[in-house]
């Protein structure tokens, strides 16, 4: 990634989010840690981390192509679940010990079905997450934790105390706090970090131990106050829709003449903006109110619509944004339902909104860059 930020820190943010394994995966495994899978970012990895385990969030970073994987998927399945499992199949995530897959999806509820057929990762379970958000399904969803917490346990033959997930609730708390500050530099009319960087920061995050996370992000934090003035970035874009964890895609937008200010993406604020209760005497209660109820949802959940859209409304007015991308996935159901409804409430907010298709591979970036130029033309050029 091109950058001016001279950071250290970020150099390891940034590659470790264009490799699948990176040297602090690497590292882990040489001091006999073991590393669990998962893919939806409602995952509750504080579990993992009580549990001594690294937690990884699944990705097919590099993946061009799904041919060995097109035997179990078909071409109108959406394309990140079928670039993992090719993935998976090319044995790029040999290295883990574990896998949760959740229920998030048609396609990627899929994956476990043909994970468990084709694959020997020696500890595959499938957890369920409510498609709605109220009291019972809080309980409910408590339940299922428990469940998880239990089979850990019994696997991996540790003991998964309420002070262990204390304590990883804190310290996965802490790398929430980081982030958020980290975004405060991008608040200005001269952001010192883009929408790249970011975003790259943030996969990174989901690949490495919270203790280093945030060791580095406090590094990162601290260079950033001598980066200099970047100079007029042109117009304040956010960027909003599901499954985006490849910086190059915001990089091509950037380069049309704007800037991408904050998102509300599942690799982005979504995941960050709020923190976990930590005064709560459950600790999995509070887990489960967290990832069903407080955190910003997407559209696989009912009847929080209102809740997704005000998290986009103060990211609007928090960051002076002038204009929002919606990102979808070909073939994703969830977002493709909710994309008129968006629409609809962008044309009553008088914000201008695109909305793009894409695949999980990088392609068509001609056509994309006429589609962010047009745009910005539309609001009178980048400003």
């Amino acid at each position: 990634m091109d950058t001016d930020i001279n950071s250290k820190a970020f150099q390891e943010f940034s590659r470790t989010a264009n490799t699948i394994i990176n040297p602090e995966i690497e590292k882990w495994k040489e001091n006999g840690g073991q590393v669990m899978g998962y893919f939806c970012s409602s995952f509750p990895e504080e579990l993992v981390t009580a549990a001594g385990l690294l937690p990884f969030r699944m990705r097919a970073t590099g993946s061009t192509e799904t041919d060995l994987a097109d035997a179990c998927f078909s071409s109108i399945n959406c394309s990140f679940p079928r670039h993992c499992f090719n993935e998976a199949l090319k044995g790029s995530y040999d290295f883990l010990d574990g896998l949760v897959v959740y229920n998030s999806c048609d396609s990627t509820r899929r994956i476990y079905d043909h994970w468990i057929d084709k694959l020997k990762t020696p500890y595959v379970q499938i957890l369920s997450i409510p498609r709605k958000a109220e009291d019972p399904q809080v309980e409910w969803c408590r339940d299922e934790f428990h469940n998880l917490k239990k089979s850990l346990e019994n696997h991996f033959k540790v003991n998964i105390t309420d002070e262990k997930i204390s304590d990883a609730v804190k310290l996965h708390n802490e790398t929430r706090k980081l982030l958020k500050q980290l975004y405060q530099y991008k608040k200005p009319d001269n952001p010192k970090v883009t929408g790249a960087e970011t975003l790259a920061i943030v996969v990174a995050c989901t690949a490495m131990p919270k203790t280093v996370c945030n060791s580095l992000l406090k590094e990162l934090i601290n260079d950033l106050e001598n980066v200099p003035d970047r100079g007029h970035a042109g117009a304040r874009l956010m960027v909003i829709g599901g499954e985006l964890d490849n910086p190059g895609y915001l990089e091509i937008i950037e380069a049309q003449g704007c800037q991408v200010v904050t998102d509300s993406l599942c690799f982005g604020t979504r995941t960050f903006w709020k923190t976990i209760d930590e005064s709560e005497s459950d600790p999995l209660y509070a887990l489960a109110k967290y990832y069903v109820q407080e955190r910003p949802s997407c559209p696989r959940v009912y009847g929080m619509y209102e809740q997704r859209s005000g998290h986009v409304k103060q990211m609007i007015e928090e960051f002076n944004v002038e204009a929002v991308i919606l990102e979808k996935l070909n073939f994703c159901d969830p977002w493709g339902f909710e994309m008129f409804t968006i629409k609809n409430t962008f044309d009553d907010w008088g914000i201008p909104l695109l909305m793009l298709d894409r695949d999980y591979p990088l392609s068509g970036t001609g056509q994309l860059k006429t589609r962010i130029q047009a745009f910005l033309e539309s609001m009178g050029g980048a400003s």
